[in-house]
């Protein structure tokens, strides 16, 4: 049975992997929107945190976990690299380019 902190951390690896799916389908407003659902369930968990710690088998848990969703942000921040560009040079005034 998990703790309310591993429930914590898997509702942000679930959502992390929604933002990779959205990334991938290039989504980006889907994306934003699940990075700000991120940082709610992020604040939670902090909060929830202060209060409870998690067992070694929680905690092992929690590090597998936490390696998946880094490995999901480095490829949405690899995704993003191109539509970040993008929107600086759309503010930049520079026109955009068809390719």
């Amino acid at each position: 049975m998990n703790t309310p902190l591993l429930n914590y951390y898997e509702a942000i690896e679930r959502a992390s992997a929604d933002m990779l799916n959205a990334a991938r389908a290039g989504d980006w407003d889907m994306v934003v929107k699940l990075e700000g659902a991120c940082g709610l369930l992020i604040s939670q968990l902090k909060q929830a945190a202060r209060g409870e710690t998690l067992q070694p088998g929680d905690a092992q848990a929690r590090t597998r976990i936490m390696q998946r969703i880094l490995l999901r942000d480095a490829e949405i921040r690899h995704l993003a690299e191109p539509w970040l560009e993008q929107i600086d040079g759309m503010l930049a005034g520079r026109p955009r380019t068809l390719h």
